[in-house]
């Protein structure tokens, strides 16, 4: 039977090995189009697309947990209101050696929690009402230690890197595709052979990365989930709370899907959005839980 230190080594392994599969598209794409066109407008695509993806990071690195604590509707947690809240999270905080993040409070019925900040010294954690009001003490701890271990595994700064690499394929698959209506139609063999590569890897690219950037999501939450057994002792407390977001949220926290993938469990409720969902089964993260 895995425990939660098998977990954590597995799903990092696994987080290494998917990004690593994002750089071949990002090649191939780039070589494809210095085929197609001369080596300086290559690289001109590159620096465009470089510079746009760079600006993109820099605002996200360093002002996103703002931006994304404003647009959430997120509140500070102040006591003596949330005296017990902030008490589980400094606690937890001490026994995963970080600093205390900020907390704050969505006014919401569902039950969800998400935590932003670029590192352990400059992080935040909000959790909805809906998570007061239905979790005990335990299944609390479980949710905040699955957000701490977000914080202290660095993922948000890996997701960044895992977004600038996707953003950099989509971005030159469509500077791509727009540029075709531009190119001459006098073209050699090789060059069509290389312009159907082009404009293959250009239209399948961008999806395959954004499945890729999905599986990454999927297999950091499992290795949080691992995190907060290990850091509470207590899996269960997490398996219970997964449990009753399973049986009580109505998925109609209202956040852009840009947001979503920070929450602990999927905040919206259709087909599109489990189709595209970047968590794991709910079920399947209580069966490892619960086989810890």
């Amino acid at each position: 039977m895995a425990n939660f230190f098998d977990e954590i080594r597995k799903n990092k392994i696994k987080s290494i090995l998917l990004i690593f599969l994002v750089i071949p598209f990002f090649i191939l794409l780039a070589y494809a189009i210095a085929e197609i066109y001369n080596p300086e407008m290559t690289f001109f695509f590159m620096t465009i697309a470089s510079l746009i993806a760079i600006t993109q990071i820099l605002i996200s690195y360093y002002h996103g947990d703002k931006i994304v604590l404003k647009i959430t509707g997120a509140k500070p947690a102040t006591k003596p209101k949330y005296t017990k809240l902030i008490n589980i999270v400094e606690g937890l905080s001490i026994a995963a050696g970080i600093p205390p993040p900020k907390v704050y409070v969505i006014e919401n019925p569902d039950i969800n929690a998400f935590a932003t900040g670029r590192d352990p010294q400059h992080a935040s954690i909000a959790v909805t009402t809906g998570l007061l009001e239905k979790l005990n003490k335990e299944e609390i701890e479980g949710v905040i230690g699955h957000e701490l271990s977000h914080i202290k595994n660095f993922d948000i700064r890996f997701m960044t890197l895992v977004s600038v690499i996707v953003g950099l394929v989509v971005i030159i698959s469509n500077m791509f595709l727009r540029s075709l209506w531009f190119r001459n139609r006098d073209r050699n063999r090789s060059g069509g052979i290389f312009l159907l590569i082009g404009l293959a890897l250009a239209i399948i690219a961008p999806i395959a990365v954004k499945l890729i950037q999905l599986a990454i999501s999927r297999k950091r939450e499992f290795l949080a989930d691992a995190s907060s057994a290990q850091l509470t002792r207590y899996p269960e407390g997490l398996a219970s709370a997964l449990e009753k977001i399973k049986n009580y949220n109505a998925g109609k926290l209202q956040v852009s899907d840009a947001v979503a993938p920070l929450f602990i469990a999927e905040p919206k409720k259709s087909w599109v959005a489990n189709l595209f969902s970047t968590h794991p089964p709910i079920e399947e993260r209580i069966k490892r839980l619960r086989e810890m």
